[in-house]
């Protein structure tokens, strides 16, 4: 993988984990496009720890907030919320790896984020009040985790598919996509952590030694760096976003891009 190539690849991915549209979706389909062959899954944790130092920076008050005062109700539904994609994980996670690799479903993935996005609209739209942190309740952010464990298949967004869930609940917008970014945070780093495992573990997809694999360190940095970097935008794009506009737009983009996929897979062949 090229320099170049790591740089869009993070660019993408800053944009795309927290815009509801699926990074993991759109960094295995410009993958296939650019014709990168190397195992991608480490570097795909990589550029999701950059976009990770992103939501630390954006959403620093409410971490440090959790930090001073662990012991809240906030700290629970998070843990909670986490549990399903951490059984998910652990269960699936050879199908997931083939599929970041194969990209098989990815353009159902997509209108199944499509579909989920038009759902949560709709259902929000029709709630006559909302639900603050304060009224949150478990079983909300087992919904939410839910949703989450349903996203690790790459075309599902996690932010698209949490955010989602948070409004079928009636959750307010604004807290629904704080507790989104949130929870990415114990996502991502379990991620990092089972990567790191299979690193030290001299796994071949990283090479033969404790390093970036075959990928290659600097591409590796770039990408990261660069997820970062666009990552902090997103974020509070995203933020202004849910508060004042509808998810209908990445809806039809999401359904759209599905669709193409589909097409191309079945009929064209020009990536897949």
């Amino acid at each position: 993988m090229s320099i170049i190539h790591a740089i869009v690849l993070g660019i993408v991915q800053g944009l795309a984990e927290f815009l509801p549209v699926s990074s993991s979706g759109h960094l295995v389909l410009l993958q296939k496009i650019a014709g990168i062959s190397e195992s991608a899954l480490f570097f795909n944790t990589m550029v999701h720890a950059g976009t990770l130092l992103a939501v630390f920076i954006v959403l620093r008050q409410d971490i440090l907030a959790l930090v001073r005062k662990p012991i809240q109700p906030l700290t629970g539904f998070l843990i909670l919320a986490t549990i399903p994609a951490i059984i998910a994980a652990l269960a699936f996670g050879d199908f997931i790896e083939r599929a970041f690799e194969t990209g098989h479903f990815l353009g159902f993935s997509f209108l199944a984020t499509s579909f989920l996005l038009c759902t949560a609209e709709l259902l929000s739209r029709r709630a006559k009040a909302s639900v603050s942190q304060k009224t949150m309740t478990w079983y909300d952010a087992l919904i939410i985790g839910i949703m989450q464990a349903i996203a690790i298949i790459p075309g599902i967004s996690r932010s698209g598919a949490t955010i989602s869930g948070a409004l079928s609940r009636r959750l307010d917008r604004d807290f629904a996509a704080r507790f989104s970014f949130l929870l990415s945070i114990p996502a991502i780093l379990g991620a990092l952590v089972l990567q790191l495992k299979d690193l030290l573990a001299g796994d071949p997809a990283f090479g033969s030694s404790a390093s970036a694999g075959s990928i290659g360190t600097a591409a590796v940095i770039a990408g990261s760096l660069s997820a970062a970097i666009v990552g902090f935008f997103a974020i509070r794009l995203m933020l202004k976003i849910i508060r004042e506009r509808s998810l209908f737009g990445f809806a039809i983009y999401t359904a759209v891009l599905g669709t193409l996929i589909i097409i191309d897979q079945a009929w064209t062949h020009f990536v897949f």
